[in-house]
């Protein structure tokens, strides 16, 4: 690949308002308490990890189906205009339905696959655990878009170094480094 080419991994995941019960301190013998609202909401957030400089970029859906994730091609075609672009993803059947596929062709988008069952490989999938032990967990936001927001501010706020290193890409073990 030419050396300007935008080196995507590519993942995708639910956030549910429910927050995932992490950790928490309460008397010995105690439940902890965690207030909920009894509301619960998804959204799924699309992202990439540019393996180079460890930017991101997110999009934010109400589903992961086949018909969002081509929303997300077109807009890293938008962002990375001009450019080439490789994007390293998991065989979701959002990514390998044929009009997804068709559209990536169209849009010069090579795609990239990991092998099947390997999500360890997929450096997005590290960064997504940083992200809801620190945003999500043990707290229940007022709404849904309200975690959206906190949780791609999160991620916006790490410089792309810390991005690096929590996807575990600067470890001299890093498995792309070794292919």
């Amino acid at each position: 690949m030419p050396a300007h080419t935008a080196l995507l991994a590519e993942d995708e995941t639910d956030l549910l308002l429910f927050p995932p019960l992490r950790a928490g301190w309460a008397a010995s013998g105690q439940p902890a308490t965690v207030p909920l609202s009894g509301a619960n909401a998804r959204r799924t957030l699309f992202g990439t990890l540019q393996l180079r400089t460890g930017r991101m970029l997110f999009l934010e859906q109400t589903r992961k189906r086949a018909q969002e994730f081509q929303e997300f091609l077109d807009f890293i075609r938008e962002h990375y205009h001009g450019w080439p672009v490789a994007l390293l993803l998991d065989e979701n059947p959002s990514h390998t339905d044929e009009a997804t596929q068709s559209l990536a062709e169209d849009l010069d988008i090579q795609l990239l696959w990991l092998p099947k069952r390997s999500p360890q490989l997929n450096p997005l999938d590290q960064l997504w655990g940083h992200g809801k032990r620190a945003v999500c967990a043990n707290y229940q936001h007022p709404a849904i878009e309200d975690q959206g927001y906190h949780f791609s501010k999160y991620y916006h706020e790490l410089s792309p170094t810390n991005l690096l290193l929590k996807a575990g890409m600067l470890s001299p073990n890093f498995w792309l480094y070794n292919v």
